[in-house]
C-alpha cells in the first residue's frame, strides 16, 4: 500500500510572517475553514502563543469552529519552553496542541538560551509534563535543526534520543534558514531515521536557495511523515515550500497518498492571496494564471490532434481549465478555441483575417483577452457581433480632501436613459454605487468585482497610458470570471472603459 503523507499547514503562523501581512480575525477564520473544511489537509498551525491579544481572539475564534466541527486535534499552536505559561495561553484558546520551540542546534542553545542540553532538556521534560497533565498533545520543533546537523550532530542525537522517551507525537525538523539542497537534506533526513526509526518526523522547509520543493522530496524519500507548507509559499525572507508546488510532487512523482481535495486548491490559493495582499506569481506552478494557458499557435493545434500538449498535471485536478493566449504568436487554432468559448462561428476565411489582426495587436504589445474577440471582429469583419447596446452618454466625478468622492452616470440601455448620483470610497466606486442603482431599478444582475489590478509603465511620465484589468464573476456564480481591460492615461476612466465593455459582454450574453 502507498505511504500516507500528512500536510501540516502553517499559513497563518509562519505565513504571517511575510513582511507586511497581518490577517484580520475574520480572515484568520475563514481561511483555516477554508483549508480544514474543503482542501482537506490534516493539519493547520494557527498562532504563536503570548504574541498579542490580538492573536489570542484569532486563535479562540479559529478553535471554537473547529471543536464544534470536529476539528479541535488538528489546530495546533507553536509554543514555547516556559513551564505552563504557554500551555495555559493554549488552554484558554480552546486548544489541544502544542507545538513546542526547542534548539536544534548547539549554538541556538548556548548562544541564545546560554544553557547547556541537559539544562535545556530538562526545560523541555518539565513543559512536556504539564502539558501530559493538561492532557494538550506535543508536537516537538527542533529550530535550527539544519545547522545542527551540520555542526552538531552530535546534539542532534542526544537531543532527539531525549525526546523520544517524552510522551511527544512527533518531532518536527526546519530547515530554519533555507540552507539545505537535496543532498544534505537526504544526508541528514536518513540519519534521522535511522537512528530513531520508531519516531514520526515532519520536515520543514523554507526556500532561500529556491530548494524547498526538491528538499521536500528528499525528506519523503527517507520515509518522512509529514511535511509543512503555506499557501503561496507565504513565509519570512523567501518564504516556506509553497503547498501548490509539492503536491504533484507528492502524488505523481513519489507516488504517496494525501487527503487533500486538490480541486479546491486554486479557491485556498486564491483567498490567501486576497488577504494577504501578496500576488501570485502569474507563473507559479499550478496556480499561476498563465500556467494552463497554451501561447503559441502550434501547440493550440497540437491540443486539437490528440492533446500532444498537454501533461498529467490536469487543470480540471485543481479546478481550473486550460485556455489559449491572444497574441502575436497565436494562430487560427488559438483564435478558433476562442471563439468556439463565445460561441461564435466565422468562416475560415474570416477567421484568417482576425488571426493576423490579433497578431498585428500582439506586435503592438498590447495585451489581449479572450473577451476582446468579439469586438475585434466586429472591428475587422463589420458584423454586428458586438454591438454595444449599453452606452455611457455622460459622467461627472469629483474627489476632495475630507470628503466621500460623488459621481453622476448617465448612461444608456438598449434605447432607454438612466441617470443616478452616489457617493463612495474614491471616484471609481462612486460610479460603481451609482451602476448599481441603475441596475437595480432597471432590474439586472451586475457581477461582481473579483479582482483590480492596475498597470503604469515605469518612468513616471504623466501621459504614461495605464491598462486597468477588472476580474468579474457574473451573477449567481455562473460560469468562470472573466477579465476586461481599459486603456487611458487616467486610471479611473481606463477602469470605466474596462466597466462598459463588461456590461456589453453580459448584455450580449457573450
Amino acid at each position: 500500500m502507498s505511504r500516507y503523507v500528512e500536510i501540516m499547514d502553517t499559513t497563518l503562523r509562519d505565513g504571517e510572517q511575510t513582511s507586511g501581512v497581518s490577517y484580520s480575525e475574520g480572515e484568520k477564520l475563514r481561511l483555516a475553514q477554508v483549508l480544514l473544511d474543503e482542501l482537506k489537509v490534516d493539519r493547520i498551525e494557527v498562532a504563536s502563543a503570548r504574541v498579542s491579544d490580538g492573536e489570542f481572539k484569532s486563535a479562540k475564534k479559529i478553535l471554537d469552529w473547529a471543536n464544534e466541527k470536529g476539528y479541535g486535534h488538528a489546530v495546533e499552536i507553536l509554543g514555547f519552553v516556559d513551564g505552563d505559561i504557554s500551555l495555559q495561553w493554549i488552554k484558554d484558546v480552546g486548544g489541544h496542541v502544542i507545538n513546542l520551540l526547542c534548539k536544534g542546534s548547539k549554538k541556538h542553545c548556548e548562544k541564545q538560551l546560554k544553557k547547556t542540553l541537559q539544562e535545556h532538556l530538562e526545560d523541555i521534560g518539565n513543559t512536556v509534563s504539564i502539558a501530559n497533565k493538561m492532557d494538550i498533545d506535543v508536537n516537538v520543533y527542533l529550530e535550527d535543526w539544519s545547522n545542527g546537523m551540520i555542526d552538531s550532530p552530535g546534539y542532534v542525537k542526544e537531543m532527539t534520543a531525549a525526546l523520544s522517551k517524552m510522551k511527544v507525537n512527533r518531532i518536527m525538523l526546519p530547515d530554519t534558514l533555507g540552507m539545505l539542497n537535496h543532498k544534505q537534506t537526504t544526508e541528514y533526513c536518513t540519519f534521522m531515521t535511522s537512528n530513531f526509526p520508531d519516531m514520526k518526523f515532519d520536515f520543514h522547509a523554507h526556500n532561500d536557495y529556491d530548494l524547498s520543493v526538491a528538499n521536500v522530496y528528499s525528506s519523503l524519500e527517507c520515509g518522512f511523515s509529514g511535511v509543512h507548507t503555506t499557501l503561496n509559499g507565504l513565509g519570512e525572507r523567501a518564504g516556506n515550500v509553497p503547498l501548490s508546488s509539492v503536491v504533484g510532487v507528492i502524488s505523481d512523482h513519489l507516488g504517496l497518498e494525501m487527503g487533500m481535495n486538490e480541486s479546491k486548491l486554486y479557491k485556498a490559493c486564491k483567498l490567501a492571496e486576497s488577504f494577504s495582499g501578496i500576488r501570485i506569481s502569474p507563473n507559479m506552478p499550478l496556480i499561476g494564471e498563465f500556467v494552463f494557458t497554451q501561447t503559441s499557435g502550434i501547440h493550440a493545434d497540437g491540443d486539437n490532434k490528440d492533446n500532444l500538449y498537454h501533461n498529467s498535471i490536469r487543470p480540471e485536478r485543481f479546478g481550473r481549465t486550460y485556455s489559449y493566449a491572444l497574441g502575436k504568436m497565436s494562430g487560427k487554432a488559438s483564435i478558433k478555441k476562442n471563439l468556439d468559448d463565445l460561441g461564435i462561428e466565422l468562416s475560415i476565411e474570416d477567421t484568417k483575417k482576425v488571426t493576423a489582426k490579433v497578431i498585428e495587436l500582439g506586435d503592438k504589445k498590447q495585451s489581449i483577452s479572450k473577451e476582446d474577440l468579439p469586438f475585434i471582429v466586429k472591428d475587422v469583419l463589420g458584423t454586428k457581433v458586438a454591438d454595444p447596446t449599453i452606452k455611457i452618454k455622460n459622467y461627472s466625478l469629483s474627489v476632495a480632501q475630507g470628503l466621500r468622492s460623488m459621481a453622476t452616470l448617465q448612461i444608456e440601455i438598449n434605447g432607454k436613459d438612466y441617470e443616478k448620483t452616489a457617493s463612495g470610497d474614491g471616484q471609481y466606486d462612486a460610479f460603481m454605487n451609482c451602476l448599481n442603482l441603475i441596475y437595480q431599478e432597471s432590474d439586472r444582475d451586475l457581477p461582481r468585482l473579483v479582482d483590480y489590478e492596475v498597470q503604469i509603465p515605469p518612468g513616471g511620465e504623466p501621459d504614461a497610458l495605464v491598462i486597468t484589468t477588472i476580474t468579474w464573476q457574473r451573477a449567481h456564480e455562473i460560469g468562470e470570471p472573466f477579465k476586461t481591460k481599459g486603456l487611458d492615461s487616467d486610471q479611473t476612466v481606463a477602469a470605466i472603459k474596462a466597466t462598459i465593455k463588461m456590461l456589453n459582454i453580459i448584455e450580449n450574453n457573450i
